[in-house]
């Protein structure tokens, strides 16, 4: 009999019949779509940037000999880049800087004024300009309030094209990923344990059905809910705060590819957690030792940048670090999948890590 079964009809039974139960539980719906939506208009409604350090760079034909020079490397607001001429303006244009710096010297003139610190940027770079130059004018008051001169420097601006950046260009990212790795990590656990302690599972192994298909099918559900509710977020964002997608519809499908692989990630440290909780009481523990670290320190809710710099090492390899960082630079710099080939390495290598551990712990009784 069970050579006549169809095991791939009894896989997208189950698929069909836990998809629809999902999509039946109010806690899924309000942890995957409804309260990522309301921190999506939260953060959509600011038009603010914030933080302590600015990212910015001093363009190579500045003249580095003077004390302006000096002296704007001591701010310590200021995080300055260095590479070459080409590298910084790509970063430019792309937001991850603020301004290209240049001090110029003046020749002589009646003002008195010896130096422009002369600011280009682009309209990718506006959210932080404002505080830049707000730190350089306080700067300039700063020297001249200690000399006998005329002012010694003015700030001028100078803009070149570039995309427009909003501030949901930085959230939404962190929104996709706090859905994807909420509901996976949570969904799975607390189901397959629910499915185990009432012995479902140990009914459905008694079938013809294999166990591949059974976990393929409650898996495929899982994935076919986190891309409905990716998409449907993709679009609120777009539609209504103007969420950039740097090449339309190629970026939102590169997007859903990327939503795809951090699921798939996520729900292995769920079915881990489902696998090693003793009752249902210490699934949130794991689970949440899981995934609030990562929270706080994968850029989710707030530039990673403004931690220490000796966390970076180990911020950088989080699995929902690597997916922030991916869907930010497909989204709004533009980059494809290819592009952001580190980030898909990261999260592939937690991929195999997840479920080699998987088959090793995974308990159908």
């Amino acid at each position: 009999m069970s050579g006549q079964y169809n095991q791939w009809t009894a896989m997208w039974a189950i698929c069909r019949a836990t998809l629809r139960a999902i999509f039946k539980s109010p806690q899924a719906i309000f942890f995957s779509l409804f309260f990522p939506i309301v921190l999506i208009m939260v953060f959509g409604a600011l038009t603010g940037g914030g933080g302590k350090a600015y990212d910015v760079a001093f363009d190579a034909k500045s003249d580095t000999t003077n004390q302006v020079y000096f002296a704007i490397r001591s701010i310590s607001a200021f995080d300055i880049h260095s590479g070459s001429e080409a590298e910084l303006l790509d970063q430019l244009k792309k937001g991850r800087i603020t301004a290209l710096i240049e001090v110029r010297e003046l020749p002589a003139n009646a003002t008195g004024v010896q130096y422009d610190i002369h600011l280009k940027t682009t309209s990718a770079s506006q959210k932080d300009l404002p505080a830049v130059q707000a730190l350089l004018k306080s700067f300039v008051d700063e020297i001249t309030a200690k000399t006998v001169s005329n002012k010694v420097a003015t700030v001028s601006v100078e803009e070149i094209k570039g995309r427009p950046y909003h501030m949901i260009d930085f959230y939404l990212p962190g929104m996709l990923g706090f859905s994807l790795i909420g509901s996976a990590v949570f969904g799975v656990a607390f189901v397959f344990f629910t499915l185990r302690e009432t012995l479902v599972l140990k009914r459905m192994f008694a079938t013809p059905v294999r166990k591949t298909f059974i976990v393929l099918g409650e898996s495929l559900a899982r994935v076919a809910f986190q891309l409905t509710t990716s998409i449907i977020l993709i679009l609120f964002g777009t539609f209504f705060y103007h969420f950039t997608l740097a090449h339309g519809f190629v970026t939102f499908l590169e997007l859903l590819v990327l939503s795809f692989l951090g699921v798939t990630v996520f729900m292995g440290f769920g079915f881990i957690i489902s696998s090693v909780a003793k009752n249902q009481n210490v699934i949130p523990i794991y689970a949440n030792l899981f995934m609030f670290p990562q929270y706080f320190l994968s850029g989710t809710f707030f530039p990673k940048g403004l931690l220490p710099e000796s966390m970076q090492a180990i911020i950088n390899y989080l699995p929902l670090t690597a997916l922030n960082d991916a869907m930010r630079k497909v989204s709004f710099e533009g980059m494809h999948l290819l592009g952001v080939g580190k980030e898909i390495t990261i999260l592939i290598v937690w991929c195999l890590l997840a479920y080699s551990i998987l088959i090793r712990i995974f308990r159908w009784e």
